[in-house]
């Protein structure tokens, strides 16, 4: 029968991601969300589960989705209007999906951090920003301009970032935790960075970020957090011969 075992990719990742072991925000339900009849031909992978990105993975012919932010955040969900055509949408067209949350933040290699650092050509990194149990970020130290850097996230993510420079003009000790960080700015000086990217964060940060001496990049809570979910795939992709794509449908924010 062509393409893979759906059981055998969902117990993969599961392995691969540590699922089980990795505390996420209450709510968060990571791993396999529907199913499909057991067969993936074909993946697709986007930042974000919705109508219209369902659609659009249904449209590339996709049998299994991976995605960042789950359809599941609450302990109950009344499955009524939108949220009805949705799952109906799913089941009618036999596309399973897959969410990975912290999980995949905080993988080694196939995370969001770790692909971002490697996109901006950090090559020597650490761990960063203790939650739930664990760093879920990555640190470097390297010297390089505040400008230099902004337009290498820039290049990165297809985004300018918003700059709050609040440091010095020479990045020296630059954080990582893609995502919606803005509100951790304390925690990230407390780790000792003088520069922290994150997706994104509140409007009161700027002030902030002055008065803790240190620079913040808002990359993108979107644009931060396509790296993991196209590593995954392309990962998937190789290892059952199945072929893959990216379903882009960014928000702006």
């Amino acid at each position: 029968m062509a393409g893979a075992s759906l059981q055998q990719i969902v117990s993969f990742c599961d392995k691969t991601l540590k699922t089980a072991e990795v505390e996420d925000w209450s709510g968060a339900r990571n791993g396999l969300q529907v199913e499909n009849n057991g067969r993936v031909t074909r993946i697709a992978a986007t930042v974000d589960a919705s109508l219209a990105t369902v659609e659009m993975a249904i449209a590339a012919r996709a049998d299994l989705l991976i995605v960042h932010h789950g359809l599941f955040w609450n302990a109950t969900v009344p499955w009524t209007g939108k949220k009805r055509t949705l799952l109906k949408t799913l089941l009618d067209n036999n596309l399973a999906v897959y969410s990975s949350h912290l999980p995949l933040d905080c993988h080694p290699k196939l995370g969001n951090n770790a692909q971002l650092s490697k996109a901006l050509g950090f090559k020597r990194t650490e761990p960063f920003f203790f939650e739930k149990g664990r760093n879920i970020g990555l640190k470097t130290s390297r010297a390089i301009k505040r400008d230099v850097l902004a337009g290498q996230l820039e290049a990165a993510t297809s985004l300018k970032p918003t700059v709050l420079p609040g440091g010095p003009a020479t990045c020296k000790k630059i954080g990582i935790v893609t995502g919606g960080a803005g509100a951790e700015l304390a925690k990230a000086a407390a780790e000792g960075v003088d520069t922290f990217i994150t997706g994104e964060g509140p409007h009161w940060t700027y002030a902030l970020a002055e008065e803790l001496g240190i620079n913040v990049f808002y990359a993108g809570h979107y644009a931060t957090e396509t790296f993991g979910v196209k590593a995954l795939a392309e990962c998937l992709s190789r290892k059952y011969k199945v072929p893959w794509g990216f379903i882009d449908h960014p928000t702006g924010l």
